[in-house]
């Protein structure tokens, strides 16, 4: 009732107030090309994250938080790409006390909660890192990550071993290395569709990846891709999931870093190099 008699006063209001009206209608596409041109595009490097194919299976919703964006898809009740920036930690970093709880996002239309995965066999596994966010970006930044558009299905022994290993290691090495590191990163799928036990609404991937932009004082880029399956042993050396960007974009449908220069993101995309990096 008070939810009606709310929406009828605003509607009556700028019915009879045409110039509110349209203040109203300006504002609103100065806010909305503000998102979509200004704000968005400062928190990706070379553009967003783009389908290679016009597929539902590849649509996603973007919602930009203070330290990440995500790519989320409200079909696969998982985020299709995540997208944060590392830089060289500063001395005497506070170490922050981690959130109890994850939270289910307004804007997730499915409403994907923490029970969702109760007894499911699977961890909750972080795409923008908890650590290094709250490191590098404070407290409201790291409770951010405990949203569960940020969160996807994976095996204990995957989340909790070679994956945190791959965080620590991107914050501890990666970065110091150069002036920042671009980390895109989200989960693949194969055509067989498998949904947890507990939730209908969230889909099982089989493998996940990450893409690395390290950009150097002088501008410089170099770039290191991986994709590790869910059953990846805890002892596995990280080099034996290198692969090309163009594979990464080949198994997820999307197109990263298609703002650069064609020359320059045909060579990046195509290599397997870690020598920059290990």
């Amino acid at each position: 009732m008070r939810r009606s008699y709310l929406i009828t006063s605003i509607v009556t209001l700028l019915v009879r107030n045409p110039k509110v009206f349209l203040l109203a209608l300006l504002l609103g596409g100065l806010s909305y090309s503000y998102e979509l041109f200004i704000a968005r595009e400062a928190m990706v490097f070379e553009g967003i994250p783009k389908a290679t194919y016009n597929s539902m299976q590849t649509y996603t919703r973007i919602f930009r938080n203070n330290a990440y964006m995500v790519g989320y898809s409200d079909i696969k009740g998982n985020p299709l790409w995540v997208v944060y920036k590392l830089t060289s930690l500063s001395e005497n970093t506070p170490h922050l006390k981690r959130p109890e709880s994850f939270s289910a996002d307004w804007r997730n239309l499915g409403l994907i909660t923490s029970s969702d995965y109760t007894n499911s066999g699977y961890d909750r596994g972080h795409m923008a890192p908890n650590h290094a966010i709250s490191l590098l970006y404070g407290k409201q930044a790291q409770v951010e990550t405990f949203l569960m558009t940020n969160i996807t299905p994976q095996k204990p022994s995957l989340n909790q071993k070679l994956w945190q290993r791959l965080e620590e290691m991107e914050l501890d090495s990666f970065a110091p290395k150069f002036k920042e590191v671009w980390v895109y990163t989200g989960p693949l799928f194969d055509e067989k569709t498998t949904r947890l036990k507990s939730s209908y609404f969230v889909e099982i991937p089989d493998a996940f990846y990450k893409i690395y932009v390290g950009v150097e004082a002088n501008g410089t880029l170099k770039t290191l891709a991986v994709i590790v399956p869910q059953n990846a042993k805890a002892n596995d050396r990280m080099e034996k999931y290198l692969v090309s960007i163009d594979e990464v974009e080949r198994r997820s449908g999307f197109d990263f870093l298609h703002r650069l220069e064609d020359t320059m993101e045909r060579r990046l995309e195509k290599e397997i190099d870690a020598t920059p990096w290990f």
